[in-house]
């Protein structure tokens, strides 16, 4: 799993890049992931693996351009329908933290991967979209990595990456169906409240 996440390293989205949100979504991927990967280049304390630091760099960067509720539905399938709207949020917030954490540990691991973006193209007025890259390895092969976003009234938001055919969101999805038919909704929360403690404490 840390080596999946590792891939997400092309999805650190800035505030300044505000315009190209509005404008053209790939140009965001491609703006924000330069942008990112500059600074981690240049943070000695991140390259060391200074996890305060990287979480402060996530949160700033990355949350605000996910849909987390999306991501959660998505991953829950017809699963969601039995969370009422707190347990809903509960949800949301545990898998946004558990995703954040993964992705955190992962970011501390970077070192000579770069991106090659692919032209992309969309209807006019087309809310969602798929954007293209491939992350490429010194002495490998490129791996594909796509974005799906989603247009919504407060720009476009990431709610699903998918790295070599295999979905971010999907790959929960037996795990999260098997734990709500066991346990329960309240069941789920239990799981990922767990694993983010585990996370928390360095555990893997």
């Amino acid at each position: 799993m840390k080596r999946f996440f590792s891939l997400l390293l092309g999805l650190t989205l800035s505030v300044s890049s505000a315009l190209a949100q509005e404008d053209s979504p790939d140009a965001l991927i491609r703006q924000v992931t330069e942008d990112v990967l500059s600074i981690v280049r240049q943070d000695k304390d991140i390259q060391g693996g200074d996890t305060r630091k990287v979480i402060e760099l996530v949160d700033a960067k990355v949350l605000p351009h996910f849909n987390f509720q999306r991501m959660t539905a998505l991953a829950m399938g017809r699963e969601w329908n039995k969370a009422n709207p707190d347990q809903k949020k509960r949800l949301a917030d545990e898998f946004k933290t558990l995703l954040v954490r993964t992705y955190s540990n992962a970011l501390t691991g970077y070192r000579d991967q770069t991106m090659r973006y692919k032209p992309a193209s969309r209807p006019a007025g087309d809310a969602d979209v798929v954007v293209k890259t491939e992350v490429m390895q010194p002495g490998g092969k490129p791996i594909p990595l796509d974005y799906s976003l989603g247009k919504g009234p407060d720009g476009w938001k990431v709610y699903d990456v998918i790295v070599a055919g295999v979905s971010l969101v999907t790959n929960y999805r037996d795990t999260f169906t098997q734990e709500v038919r066991a346990n329960g909704v309240d069941g789920l929360i239990k799981m990922l409240s767990d694993k983010n403690k585990q996370l928390e404490a360095g555990k893997k």
